[in-house]
């Protein structure tokens, strides 16, 4: 089964419809999957839903598929990063669901491993929980919260063989893994595709079971937000 694909926008033919619900992977502005959104972003699809941990920053990452106005709702735990998120927020313009990061990270998790729910306590007693099955379990309330399945999942990772073993460096790892599992369809990004065999087992982060496409690419990776300390006088 072939998996590597000459380009973003060759990885994603056929995926891509209007009103789907894709999982993206990354945290901030690290290790998100920049040439595959701007593949999304050149698509034109629209009405889409994205769990996201954040919708990155003005004019980067998911930031510009909100400046084209291509999504319909988030799936979120911060935004506070982005001013045109917040102001199609505000306007009733653009649909949020908020999300505990722990919450959100399991949910994709759980979807991914076949669970359709969980119980969790946090966010008992907030807006979080409004709406949502309270049960006790040892004398403390718990919230069901239910499994993600996306209908796509876009991921970037460091390293990957031609099968799609994957290696996330450092932090970069973040949201990737649990994004990757609970897509229908995986479509990774990648700094460097390897020859098959060529991880060591042990190092391998994200099983290659779970993505069905691959490319390589060159990544931006911009900072976020940059700070300096003032020099110091002697």
């Amino acid at each position: 089964m072939k998996k590597v694909y000459g380009s973003a926008k060759e990885a994603l033919d056929g995926l891509l419809h209007d009103g789907m619900l894709i999982a993206a992977g990354g945290f901030g502005l690290c290790g998100i999957p920049e040439l595959l959104i701007d593949a999304i972003v050149a698509s034109g699809v629209k009405e889409l839903t994205i769990a996201s941990n954040n919708a990155g920053v003005d004019g980067f990452g998911l930031g510009k598929l909100l400046e084209t106005r291509q999504i319909r709702k988030m799936m979120s735990s911060y935004v506070g990063e982005n001013a045109e998120f917040m102001r199609q927020y505000l306007s009733g313009e653009l649909e949020l669901e908020f999300n505990p990061q722990g919450t959100l990270a399991e949910r994709m998790r759980a979807g991914g491993a076949g669970i359709p729910g969980f119980y969790t306590p946090t966010g008992v007693g907030t807006v979080i929980a409004e709406g949502k099955e309270h049960k006790e379990f040892d004398g403390k309330t718990y919230i069901l919260e239910r499994g993600i399945v996306a209908d796509l999942a876009i991921v970037k990772a460091w390293k990957a063989d031609e099968t799609g073993n994957a290696i996330f460096r450092k932090t970069a790892r973040n949201f990737n893994v649990p994004a990757a599992m609970c897509g229908r369809i995986c479509v990774m990004e990648v700094e460097e595709i390897v020859p098959a065999g060529s991880i060591e087992p042990d190092h391998v982060h994200l099983p290659g079971i779970y993505v069905h496409r691959l490319i390589q690419g060159h990544h931006e990776k911009r900072i976020e937000q940059r700070t300096v300390r003032k020099r110091e006088v002697a």
